[in-house]
């Protein structure tokens, strides 16, 4: 049986941030939590090569309202690179949303190979859409991070105390050494407000423990740097997305768990959240790329990177019934498609269900899709049916109510925009 690998964590609370983690790489900036609804207030660190540090708290919605300077986030994946810019104007977000399409050896196994293609390509795209702004935003997949919900005495409530006491634990929950680890940590309180107590009495704070490789986190600094621009935020990309749909999560109870399908290029992010948190992560490697794989093998087409061919698919209305019935019974490509799609909505089901099994009143409420897999036809009819839970796609232009020319982004490619769409607005 395959081993699920996730995370489970609960709601986030801003620590009194240090300068900067003795672990940590001075010239990273870790943001990974998504704006969250902590006492209206939203928690920022920016650390520079010379270790300078600027740590604000500020209001969320007052920052909202007073910040002008245009938001840029940048999105870089196996098949595209998106890149948005979103500026406030009255009480409006007016959003610029360009794409590109990024060469086949530029990433090996979702993350970037080739770091002097993507900066040029990079450097291309804004020249050419004369973007001159050199502050951007961008995100690390979710499978090229470690996410890690740890306890630790409730008596390590001194900064330096626990930050000493990270330093050392670290390497205990890490699938790479220690020394190739750039690490960061915020502390948490559960959801309940309830202290966590073990088994002989003693009080233990949660701290969520977030790493990716050095060599990773590298890369994108070194791309970033050749194509003449600085990394101002770095978070995870699932982060990014939560952040786009915050409103849509603020509709549901601290009960009611929220499951964010990602179905990308190469793989599928599956993010829990509950009052807006993120609970747990799962990666499947499945993506949309594979799903057109077995369409235009069936189909007796050649092998393409585009997935235009999945916008032209639609789930019939009885797909149990199909998958029952002999290949006659329907056309070799839908065939092929509906198999791939019930081995995801399989996986889908295990990490939903390895979830429950660790949580106690809690109940699945809604499933939520996006990424440039999630174009399929009928696409959430199937994995309402097969998952029992209401599904629906996500549109991050309608979500956030974005004055955009519709032209420039069709209809069709929105739901591969929550992830550049956050980046941006992390930066507004």
């Amino acid at each position: 049986m395959q081993c699920l690998q996730g995370t489970r964590v609960n709601q986030v609370v801003p620590p009194n941030h240090p300068p900067c983690h003795p672990f940590k790489k001075a010239h990273l900036l870790f943001r990974w939590w998504p704006d969250g609804k902590i006492d209206g207030q939203m928690f920022s660190a920016r650390c520079s090569e010379n270790l300078d540090i600027e740590t604000t708290m500020v209001n969320f919605f007052k920052g909202l309202l007073s910040r002008r300077k245009p938001g840029i986030g940048i999105e870089l994946a196996p098949d595209r690179l998106n890149i948005a810019k979103l500026q406030r104007q009255s009480n409006r977000l007016k959003a610029q949303v360009y794409t590109e399409e990024v060469p086949e050896d530029a990433f090996a196994d979702g993350q970037i190979a080739d770091p002097p293609t993507m900066a040029e390509l990079i450097d291309e795209v804004l020249a050419e859409y004369q973007i001159k702004d050199r502050q951007v935003a961008t995100a690390i997949p979710v499978q090229g991070a470690t996410i890690r919900s740890i306890l630790v005495p409730a008596e390590l409530d001194d900064e330096r105390e626990l930050r000493d006491f990270m330093n050392q634990e670290a390497g205990l929950y890490l699938p790479f050494p220690r020394e190739e680890a750039d690490l960061d940590y915020q502390k948490l309180i559960p959801i309940d407000g309830q202290p966590l107590v073990d088994e002989d009495g003693t009080e233990k704070v949660q701290v969520l423990l977030v790493a990716t490789r050095k060599d990773i986190t590298q890369t994108y600094i070194d791309t970033f740097t050749e194509a003449g621009l600085k990394i101002d935020v770095l978070e995870v990309s699932s982060f990014s997305l939560l952040r786009t749909i915050r409103e849509q999560l603020q509709q549901f109870t601290p009960q009611e768990a929220v499951i964010v399908t990602d179905i990308a290029f190469d793989s599928t992010e599956i993010t829990i959240a509950v009052d807006g948190v993120p609970q747990f992560s799962r990666t499947i490697p499945i993506g949309g790329y594979h799903i057109n794989s077995a369409v235009l093998e069936a189909a007796d087409l050649p092998p393409t990177r585009s997935l235009e061919k999945l916008q032209e698919m639609t789930i019939p209305d009885n797909p149990t019934d199909i998958m029952g019935m002999s290949m006659g019974g329907t056309s070799p490509d839908t065939a092929a498609m509906l198999k791939v799609l019930q081995e995801l909505s399989d996986e889908l089901r295990r990490s939903i269900d390895f979830y429950l099994n660790q949580t106690d009143g809690l109940e699945v409420a809604q499933l939520l899709l996006a990424g440039p897999g999630s174009v399929v036809g009928q696409l959430d009819e199937y994995l309402m049916q097969r998952l029992s839970l209401p599904t629906s796609r996500i549109d991050p232009i309608e979500t956030l109510s974005l004055d955009v020319d519709e032209e420039s982004i069709p209809l069709i490619q929105r739901p591969s925009m929550g992830v550049v769409l956050g980046l941006g607005l992390r930066e507004v």
